[in-house]
């Protein structure tokens, strides 16, 4: 070797060993100054290609998802919703929050639906649940809680005034759970929704812990081929357990946050026009004649009269209605057909499910990551209940997953804005 290169060597030699020195000082000032840093980078490395790649896992069941999910989310949290709490224009807000802003087939340009949605917290799923089910061809009647704050009620008028098809109720409840206020928030839409210019097919009522399983065109198809032109309230006749909701009166009690319905000694007189009672589901998927029929036809309005102090008026006024062999679109022998919602009730427990593996509330399950697969896998057009603050990846999962299955069956040029992400291992593992 030469002397030159002997030279070259030794200096390239230094220059390396110097390299090796910085880094490794900078690295031990680094993780000593911010410790936060190696946990952020193991969790990156723990969740891998966050959230899709681990969405897909838990939907299909996998065991391990499970663990390295509830560890994920914790250290991930959704997106924040500043626009809306702040002075964005309309078009960014569109924009920023994915709204679908056109028709994606002829077929679904035909055929409107209406939705009433009764909303009195979590801003965020609602803002969730609305653009999931969002089209231009479609109306929506949103009911605000009056007992709501006002900082809520203003953050969903600003998003109701950038479109022409949503609109708060002309005329708003304080609605007590299974109190009579709950069924009035929707016959206060219904009356809304019968004046619309919009000429809506269906109307379905939803509430803000809802989310939808099915498309825009799934549903379309589900009521076309299994309910054209008829009513789906699932229920049957009252049975002796549920006689108490409608034997003695009942009272709602409103005061400083606090809310619920008691009943009183006062025995009730038989239901009007010798009606049989029925016990059902209080979501249900309306026409727009039955609906006009509700709100006009003198036994509707006796039995609503009659319901003001029932238990839970809303599982049974809609069902027994339904019942009538001369309402529009009746269904008199039907009992609990219907897909309309899937629920993990907590006395079904081992039958229709196997367990709720994130918490329940009044008996219903609040969806954890153990129940994505069951969810996606139900026959149902909706689920409840959602608590995208208790378990943000469920919903982040959920909607991911929804938003490809609508824009894969769209038939018009998609918008880039449309999408939640670019194509990506969850895209092809949904393939």
């Amino acid at each position: 070797m030469n002397p030159l290169d002997a030279t070259k060597s030794g200096f390239l030699v230094c220059i390396a060993v110097c390299m090796f020195i910085y880094t490794f000082i900078y690295l031990k000032d680094t993780l000593s100054e911010e410790p936060n840093a190696h946990k952020f980078n193991a969790n990156t490395a723990e969740c891998g290609f966050y959230p899709d790649e681990l969405c897909s896992a838990l939907f299909v069941g996998k065991t391990a998802a499970l663990k390295i999910g509830n560890f994920c989310q914790d250290t991930y949290q959704p997106k924040t919703l500043s626009c809306i709490q702040s002075s964005c224009n309309c078009s960014t807000v569109l924009k920023t929050l994915h709204f679908i802003t056109r028709p994606l087939s002829a077929e679904e340009g035909n055929f409107s639906l209406a939705y009433i949605i009764t909303i009195h917290k979590e801003l965020e799923m609602f803002v969730k649940l609305l653009r999931a089910i969002y089209m231009p061809q479609n109306i929506y009647c949103i009911h605000v809680d009056e007992k709501s704050p006002k900082d809520y009620k203003a953050a969903v008028q600003t998003i109701v005034n950038c479109f022409e098809n949503i609109f708060i109720s002309s005329k708003r409840e304080n609605v007590v759970y299974a109190g009579f206020s709950r069924l009035q928030a929707d016959i206060n839409c219904m009356r809304d929704l019968v004046h619309s210019k919009i000429r809506w097919n269906y109307v379905i009522n939803l509430c803000g812990q809802d989310y939808p399983i099915k498309t825009n065109k799934d549903i379309i198809h589900y009521i076309k081929s299994k309910w054209n032109g008829k009513n789906m309230t699932p229920g049957v006749v009252q049975p002796l357990h549920m006689k108490h909701r409608t034997q003695v009166s009942y009272r709602e009690y409103v005061h400083s946050g606090m809310s619920y319905v008691y009943p009183t000694k006062n025995i009730k007189a038989k239901p009007p026009h010798n009606l049989t009672i029925y016990f059902g589901s209080a979501y249900y998927i309306l026409t727009k004649e039955f609906v006009e029929f509700t709100l006009t036809d003198a036994r509707a309005k006796d039995l609503l009269e009659w319901s003001r102090d029932t238990y839970s008026p809303d599982e049974h006024y809609w069902v027994t209605l339904n019942r009538l062999n001369d309402a529009p679109g009746a269904t008199p022998n039907a009992d609990w057909e219907g897909n309309i919602r899937a629920i993990k009730w907590k006395d079904q427990e081992g039958t229709i499910h196997k367990g709720c593996k994130g918490h329940y509330i009044r008996d219903i399950c609040v969806y954890g990551l153990g129940d994505l697969q069951w969810i996606i896998e139900s026959p149902h057009l909706f689920a409840n209940k959602f608590e995208p603050a208790t378990y943000p990846l469920v919903m982040d999962c959920l909607e991911r997953r929804y938003r490809l299955k609508v824009l894969h069956q769209a038939e018009v040029p998609i918008k880039n804005y449309w999408r939640f992400q670019e194509e990506n291992y969850f895209n092809m593992k949904l393939n």
